[in-house]
């Protein structure tokens, strides 16, 4: 009798917009984009000056031209160069109705030999100590702590849950993703899990890329180019063309997009 009780609380508070149960799911149209940092919040500074929130912007611009000439509908969490706070981050994302949120990151290590590309989605858990420092040093730019530090057991179960409810898919973005960056000549790093808060606020399928490490003098001199932000551009917007695909054949819709995934500013 307790544990039904105590179900039914839990249900009562999870909101609306986790539990509800739509009559029919709309195709995927909508596209959240969340370039890092921004303003005063400078992100990581890499060899030569580089700084993560200029370079992150830049490569998320470009996706979204090539987004936006394949007919999907794109919000961006940031034009420009200012400090959004991750609550607006969230909000935005949430009241858009997104169907996939995509943040987009550049990584930086105290020592200058770790390279390469990496992805991830949300989970309370890390993948490993790297994986949780990381996403500790992300979450701290918002002075925020994944639900379970804070220690607010019904915070963090409702956090869980939203996760949860999108972490397959969040997972297999995730994939397609990684594959696609791989295939660019970048160093593949894989896929891993991490307690981001950026991803466990939004009420939709998350996750979270790092396109390469700005303190490691090949992957700085490599994102300093052109070529190779338009290549993880295009990369990216295959997955998340491929990704929308799948979507809408998993509920017999077809999506004709007009046009190709690369070539757009």
């Amino acid at each position: 009798m307790r544990g039904f009780i105590l179900t039914a609380a839990l249900v009562a508070a999870v909101p609306d917009a986790v539990r509800a149960e739509p009559a029919e799911r709309d195709r995927f149209d909508t596209v959240v984009l969340d370039p890092g940092h921004g303003g005063e919040d400078e992100g990581a500074r890499g060899l030569g000056g580089v700084l993560e929130k200029d370079l992150v912007l830049d490569v998320t611009r470009r996706l979204a031209a090539r987004l936006r000439a394949r007919k999907l509908n794109v919000v961006m969490t940031r034009i420009d160069d200012r400090t959004v706070p991750l609550e607006a981050r969230t909000s935005l994302a949430n009241d858009a109705r997104g169907d996939l949120f995509v943040s987009i990151h550049a990584n930086a290590h105290r020592s200058k030999q770790p390279r390469g590309i990496e992805t991830f989605f949300a989970s309370l858990e890390a993948t490993d100590e790297e994986a949780r420092k990381l996403a500790d040093l992300e979450n701290s730019a918002f002075g925020e702590a994944p639900p379970a530090a804070r220690g607010d057991p019904l915070v963090a179960l409702l956090g869980d849950l939203i996760a949860t409810e999108h972490l397959v898919e969040s997972q297999h973005f995730a994939r397609l993703a990684q594959t696609e960056l791989a295939g660019t000549a970048g160093t593949s790093r894989g896929v891993k899990q991490a307690p981001f808060v950026v991803l466990m606020g939004v009420q939709m399928p998350a996750s979270l890329v790092e396109i390469g490490f700005i303190s490691n003098p090949q992957d700085a001199r490599s994102l300093g180019k052109d070529s190779r932000r338009n290549a993880l551009a295009d990369a990216l917007a295959r997955a998340v063309i491929e990704y929308g695909r799948r979507y809408d054949a998993k509920r017999g819709i077809e999506t004709p997009r007009g046009g190709e995934a690369g070539g757009g500013r």
